[in-house]
């Protein structure tokens, strides 16, 4: 270890935990060690007597009893598999060009190269210990080529026990190369101190109570089990607690000492390659929520979230100006490129974000398929709509609400519409009807300044055609006349903000100007509870089954699958939020089956509707009007102005 401040103070501190752990020991020899004095000095002669005979019985059957515990506290801590991040391992013959960049970066270090590299599906990177026996290399899985570390993963022979470098997936697609070692370059710097023994002792021992804390709390055993068990996690837990304050210094010295380390090594680019994790993290976390989610749902997992992830950074370059400079980087060699087959990686990286976000299957199915972006408008945008408006109208049955019957029938004496349909079907009428209030009794005559609605702006039209919804003027519903979507640095093609889209979260209220609260719409009311339960019970009938042995994927032998999702992306959504996705979805339809509309993708907002080839930005805030208010208006003056008639029927998925 070096002679790093940092790396000074983090043995100092692993010592500490080590002192712990002698403590430990210690109290637990404490009456082995009474009852050898006292059998020491009855064969001696000197301790006798049938009071000295009585304490000798009592200290030996308590040092049994301690000795006992203590070795079955020292069994469980040793042996318990402690946790480990789930990854995809890469193989040197899978990177050797990653690898190559891994192992010259230690060397100009001058501390031991890592034993392998493995990937995850986040925007972050560290060094995870992997020496304890149930973290061994097992046989790679037919047809995986990229799981496993295998004898090929190893850098250097002198590296055996050196831990493992986990990098995140969206670094090696956005990144370029200089980037990536910019960035990797205090990480590595790290398995210098981590190879110094009194701290590697140290992390052991954490990590070991660490695993015996989760192995005690593991329930479904008989009262007997139950109760060793709990003894055991109180002697862990009691001891975690003593040493925290050491294992956490000693951490933040490990950190210290590597980045005073890895400043000799591509300072200047590390500033500029720090701005791209911030960008990286941004555009992975919108990818995820906005375009991935859906997908999910709808039991298809996108296949290339990696390259996705660059497109959206590149849509953001394109909208931001704070973002014009990145782009000009998409020149470079990227870092993908050290892989030599960044499909196949991209692919198997996908599938375990699937299952850590969402909680799919480990294996694809007839219920769970990959779909590519080039598929994801009509795979995935298309089916979700009409999925949801399917689930609408058969909840709208449920209620006994009666279907509208086609407007365009021939009347008496009339001429027949050959384009009429003949019999009444799933329309957007019947769902504005339902959610529209019935009218009250005429209420007596007001001046002309008490017609002004109190609580809505009047709806407005935009320089585009389109309806605004909030009076501003400006197109994009916020009620704002900025021409950008409130807390969005977006700008959208149409001059829309990007707050607006589909796969934003409503903003909650239309006329901020008024402080009290609209009362709620009791019919939106009763049919968004309806639609959550109807919803919940097909997510319980369509729960996927135990996840298989084998196949192509992360290495799932290393964590536990009985708790996936492990990072879920969104809380669960509320019936009022169901209610204006599912109106939504409603709405989509009758634009795409009357004035031929088409499902899009927009890389940061997901799920999104052309209408002429050009994104429709302002839906959000008329659908929100109509389920929280009953208020149709601005949803109805939006239909006329695209000409879409709410009155036909539309095709169900």
């Amino acid at each position: 270890m070096g002679v790093e401040a940092g790396a000074q103070a983090a043995r100092a501190r692993a010592l500490g935990v080590l002192r712990v752990r002698s403590r430990a020991l210690a109290i637990a020899l404490l009456p082995a060690a009474a009852a050898v004095i006292l059998l020491a000095g009855g064969s001696s002669g000197h301790l006798m007597g049938p009071g000295w005979d009585v304490a000798r019985g009592v200290v030996c059957a308590v040092a049994v009893v301690v000795l006992l515990a203590a070795a079955v506290v020292a069994l469980v801590v040793v042996r318990a598999r402690p946790a480990v991040s789930p990854t995809v391992a890469i193989t040197e013959k899978a990177a050797p060009d990653l690898y190559r960049l891994v192992r010259d970066l230690a060397d100009r270090l001058d501390v031991p190269a890592p034993s392998a590299i493995a990937l995850t599906p986040d925007c972050d990177s560290w060094l995870e210990d992997r020496t304890h026996p149930a973290h061994g290399p097992s046989a790679p899985r037919s047809g995986d080529e990229i799981a496993g570390t295998g004898s090929g993963g190893r850098l250097h022979r002198r590296t055996a026990t050196a831990p493992v470098l986990v990098i995140g997936s969206p670094f090696l697609w956005w990144m370029r190369v200089g980037e990536l070692r910019a960035v990797l370059a205090p990480v590595v710097a790290g398995t210098g101190p981590s190879a110094h023994p009194d701290i590697a002792a140290a992390r052991r021992f954490v990590r070991g109570l660490d695993a015996a804390v989760a192995v005690a709390a593991d329930g479904g055993r008989c009262p007997g089990v139950r109760l060793v068990c709990t003894g055991i996690g109180w002697a862990a837990r009691l001891m975690l607690r003593s040493c925290q304050t050491h294992a956490t210094e000693m951490e933040r010295g490990v950190a210290a000492a590597a980045a005073e380390r890895a400043q000799a090594v591509d300072y200047g680019l590390r500033i500029v390659a720090q701005e791209q994790v911030g960008l990286a993290y941004a555009g992975w976390d919108r990818l995820l929520t906005r375009v991935a989610l859906p997908a999910w749902r709808m039991g298809r997992w996108p296949s290339r979230l990696d390259a996705g992830v660059v497109a959206a950074l590149t849509e953001l370059s394109r909208r931001d100006r704070l973002a014009e400079g990145f782009a000009s980087r998409l020149g470079e060699r990227p870092a993908c490129d050290l892989l030599e087959e960044p499909g196949v990686i991209d692919e198997a990286t996908s599938l375990l974000a699937a299952r850590l976000f969402h909680g799919g299957p480990a294996e694809s199915g007839p219920e769970w398929s990959p779909v590519g972006w080039e598929e994801y408008p009509d795979e995935v945008v298309d089916r979700k709509w009409r999925t949801d408006a399917a689930r609408l109208h058969r909840v709208l049955d449920a209620l006994g609400v009666r279907r509208t019957p086609d407007s365009t029938a021939p009347r008496p004496g009339s001429h027949p519409d050959p384009t009429a349909h003949p019999s009444a079907g799933p329309t957007l009428a019947r769902v504005l009807d339902h959610l529209t209030p019935p009218p009250t009794a005429t209420p007596a005559p007001k001046t002309p300044a008490e017609h002004q609605p109190p609580t809505r702006p009047a709806t407005t039209t935009s320089p585009d055609g389109h309806g605004d919804g909030d009076g501003d003027g400006d197109g994009d519903g916020d009620g704002q006349q900025d021409g950008h979507s409130a807390g969005s640095g977006y700008e959208h093609s149409g001059g829309s903000g990007g707050s607006g889209g589909f796969g934003d979260e409503p903003t909650p209220g239309f006329g901020d100007e008024d402080d009290t609260l609209p009362a709620p719409n009791p019919r939106g009311t009763a049919l968004a509870t309806r639609l959550g339960a109807e919803l919940a019970r097909e997510e319980a009938a369509a729960a996927p089954p135990a996840p298989a042995t084998g196949g192509q994927g992360p290495d799932t032998s290393l964590w536990d699958n009985g708790a996936l999702p492990l990072f879920p992306l969104q809380p669960p959504r509320t019936d009022r939020e169901l209610l204006a996705d599912h109106v939504t979805a409603m709405v989509c339809c009758a634009a795409m089956d009357t004035v031929g509309a088409t499902p899009g993708l927009d890389w940061l907002d997901g799920p999104t509707l052309l209408v002429d080839g050009v994104r429709v930005a302002d839906l959000a805030p008329r659908v929100l009007s109509l389920v929280e208010d009953g208020d149709a208006t601005p949803l109805r003056a939006w239909l006329v102005e695209l000409g879409i008639r709410p009155e036909k029927p539309v095709r169900l998925g």
